[in-house]
This record gives C-alpha cells, structure tokens and sequence, in this order.
C-alpha cells in the first residue's frame, strides 16, 4: 500500500468515527465525556518540599473528573481545581486510571487525561527505591481487605512526602489503613 492511499485510508477513518479498520461502533452518550474545565498548569503551588498541604491522589478522584457522567464527577473536579497544594499523582495510580478511563470512556478521553499529565495540571511521583518494600509491607498487613499494590503506593507516597491529605473514593480500604507519620489519613472529597 502507498502513503497515499494509508494517508487516505486514516483520513476516511477520522471523518467516521468507530468505523476505522477493525474497530468497533463506539457507544455515545448524550454530553461530552468531560466537562469543560481548566486545571491551570501554574496554579501557584509550592514545591512539593512543602509536603504538608500535598494532596495524595488516588485512582477513583481521578476517573471520576474525566468522566461527566460519573456520580462523583462534580466533587472530584472541583476538588482537583480548588485544592490549593500539589496534586500529587503516583506512577502507579497513573496506570490504572489511564486503564480505566481508555476501557470505559475510550482512546480520546485517555489522551486529554495524559494531556493534563503533561501540562503539569499534576506532580507525577515516581517510584523511591524503599516504595516496593513498604508497598509489600501495606499489601501483606492488610491483606484482608485486600489492599491493593496501587492503594499501598498511595500510602506510601503519603508517607515519604508526609502528606496527610489523600483523595480517594475508596473510604473502606483507606479508612482503615493507619499510616506511620499520622494517626489517619483526612480522606477527600
């Protein structure tokens, strides 16, 4: 096939959404899969040296601003738009929502969340070499619930930042879970 004739083909795929090769017909909803808004890139936010006022963002907060419909969709955004610390974002829970959002609400709404990735709308906190040890530590300890790999690197980023503010939807796991530097854990929204 020649580059013509591919270039064609993606452009005849792009005017009809759903119908490129192989795909299926994708489901559509009656508004937008996310409300127009703007998490500013510079919102003023101290270095994440200033941990204290650092908000721990787990998983459901997450999906929940990028899908219009999600019942948490309104608190969740206006959280991550008003929080005045960082919103720190821990590699692993970055993995899950970007699952979830691509299975759930498709590829488009899984590019403007990286987007915001990318735009600095978030603190990306990698992985510390201790991470997996404690992480092991959390899994191992609460294993009745269970707690999961991803909500234990949400702890223990919680920890190493000495973080105090977490947002979850998760309150049954996160609730009962007590970190090393506090008591509990303040759980919003």
């Amino acid at each position: 096939m020649r580059c013509d004739d591919r270039r064609r083909d993606q452009d005849r795929a792009r005017a009809a959404p759903g119908r490129g090769c192989g795909s299926t017909p994708r489901r559509r909803r009656g508004r937008s899969q996310r409300a127009k808004r703007h998490l500013r890139a510079d919102r003023g936010d101290p270095r994440l040296g200033d941990a204290g006022i650092a908000l721990i963002c787990d998983a459901g907060p997450l999906y929940a601003y990028v899908d219009s419909d999600d019942a948490h969709h309104a608190s969740c955004l206006e959280l991550l738009q008003v929080h005045p610390g960082p919103l720190v974002v821990p590699t692993l829970v970055i993995t899950e929502v970007a699952y979830l959002i691509a299975t759930r609400l498709g590829w488009q709404a899984e590019v403007r969340f990286l987007g915001d990735l990318a735009g600095g709308n978030f603190a990306v906190e990698p992985l510390h070499a201790a991470d997996p040890v404690r992480i092991a530590e959390l899994v191992g300890e609460y294993r009745d619930l269970p707690l999961g790999t991803v909500d234990a690197s949400v702890i223990a980023a919680a920890e190493r930042l000495g973080a105090t503010e977490v947002a979850t939807l998760d309150r049954r796991h996160f609730s009962v879970v007590r970190p090393r530097h506090e008591v509990a854990l303040a759980l919003l929204p």
